[in-house]
């Protein structure tokens, strides 16, 4: 069960009757519709997953989905720039380097610019159509737990503004879904080719690392 409180950041105040939605990373499906109840709260009967939370059709929340998730505006009306969850600044600007090995891949309408291995050469180009776009050039289906992987490492990086290592993502995963399945070798289980720091970096619009296995 996923819970979405939506209250007023100030006063604590509940907002009713305030359509919520979430939209899955695994597929890009979207729940129906679900109203927030008089204490604020829309309930979704969804195994936690990844993925964002609409409310009145504004992204105001993008992560893990799991237990409760508190959303707090400013006002009814806020700017979808402002929600939390949200990633913050990324670098922009080309890492080409001459004689650089390059090649594009085909994100919808787009063509985006890669170094050889596929890490992005614009890190501003990022966008979750270029990571599944690159992880099918890859042969790799993303599931949750990809997703998970690749929005706790954009989040990391944003709120610290250096990229995780395979430790830290122990850390953190083993405390998210268990020992097991947070161990290093479920990580690279879902990343085969180059284990969560090199294959997660490049799907999720980082750069390479020093280190990386």
């Amino acid at each position: 069960m996923i819970s979405v409180r939506v209250s007023m950041k100030v006063t604590q105040e509940p907002l009713k009757r305030t359509p919520v939605v979430l939209k899955l990373d695994a597929d890009g499906s979207e729940t129906a519709p679900v109203l927030t109840d008089r204490a604020g709260f829309a309930r979704f009967a969804v195994a936690p997953t990844s993925g964002k939370v609409l409310v009145s059709g504004v992204e105001r929340y993008d992560g893990r989905l799991d237990g409760e998730i508190p959303i707090e505006l400013w006002s009814i009306n806020q700017s979808e720039h402002d929600a939390g969850g949200r990633s913050g600044a990324f670098p922009a600007g080309s890492n080409a380097y001459p004689n650089m090995t390059t090649k594009t891949v085909a994100v919808g309408d787009r063509s985006v610019l890669t170094d050889g291995e596929g890490y992005l050469v614009d890190p501003s180009d990022w966008s979750e159509d270029f990571a599944r776009a690159q992880a099918d050039l890859e042969g790799l289906a993303l599931g949750p737990e990809h997703w998970e992987v690749i929005r706790f490492l954009r989040a990391r990086f944003a709120k610290q503004g250096t990229q995780a290592t395979v430790r830290d993502m122990i850390a953190h995963f083993r405390q998210v879904w268990g020992r097991e399945r947070g161990s290093s070798r479920h990580l690279h289980r879902l990343f085969p080719r180059g284990g969560p720091q090199k294959q997660g970096n490049r799907l999720a619009g980082l750069l390479r690392t020093k280190g990386e296995h």
